[in-house]
């Protein structure tokens, strides 16, 4: 995985060196204390993985996740906790707390590499398009292209198939996000992410999926350049 670190002390990002350099599956291509020049290196760069500091002087690390339209995976890396439950609604894979062990890194760093394998699983044209979804103790098969569009609901999440018929698992929103190809959904509300063929029509607040409503929140308006 090729990976990138933004954080605006340079120790801290001798500390993401260090570790990083320990996990044979993690690349770090470069470290940043300008997350403007790390928006520069995303435009011209492919990157797989961000440790990305909260707390930064002239941006701070949520919005600079929010700004990203099809942002990669992100590990959060601060001082704070106050600021993991705002990390999480922006679909952070996970959230070190500084000072952080190389167990601890090496823990986010396997989640990461296990969310990103089985996404190139999934969007590799040689494989057919499906995903095993748990629903109590049963792992059921769902073809990526019968899904309409996912909602949270509570601790559940569903999956609206095109049969008129959905699934619920106990998978996080965010998390589903990641295994499904991102050329083919798009997030447009932290509740909801539907299926772009699927659309019937849209205005500046809110998607159509036949008679369903979908709302777009504020933070995920892109999704309308998107469509």
């Amino acid at each position: 995985m090729i990976a990138i670190a933004i954080d605006d002390e340079p120790i801290a990002l001798d500390i993401v060196k260090s570790h990083a350099s320990k996990v044979p599956f993690i690349t770090l291509e470069a470290v940043f204390t300008n997350a403007f020049e790390a928006i520069a290196f995303l435009q011209k760069n492919q990157v797989d993985l961000i440790f990305l500091d909260i707390q930064m002087p002239d941006i701070s690390g949520i919005d600079f996740l929010s700004s990203l339209s099809n942002p990669p995976l992100v590990i959060f890396t601060t001082a704070y906790a106050e600021h993991a439950v705002k990390g999480f609604e922006l679909n952070a894979l996970d959230y070190l707390l500084k000072p952080f062990s190389l167990s601890r890194f090496l823990k986010a760093c396997n989640k990461a590499e296990e969310l990103y394998s089985l996404r190139r699983k999934t969007d590799h044209p040689a494989q057919p398009a499906h995903l095993f979804i748990k629903d109590g103790y049963e792992q059921i098969k769902v073809i990526v292209d019968h899904i309409l569009y996912i909602e949270a609901a509570g601790n559940y999440t569903l999956i609206h198939l095109n049969n008129n018929t959905s699934l619920s698992t106990r998978m996080p929103i965010g998390d589903m996000q990641m295994l499904l190809p991102a050329k083919k959904f798009v997030r447009t509300h932290r509740a909801f992410m539907i299926s772009k063929s699927a659309v019937t029509k849209f205005d500046r607040n809110q998607i159509w999926i036949g008679d369903k409503v979908i709302p777009v929140g504020p933070a995920y308006a892109h999704c309308l350049q998107e469509l």
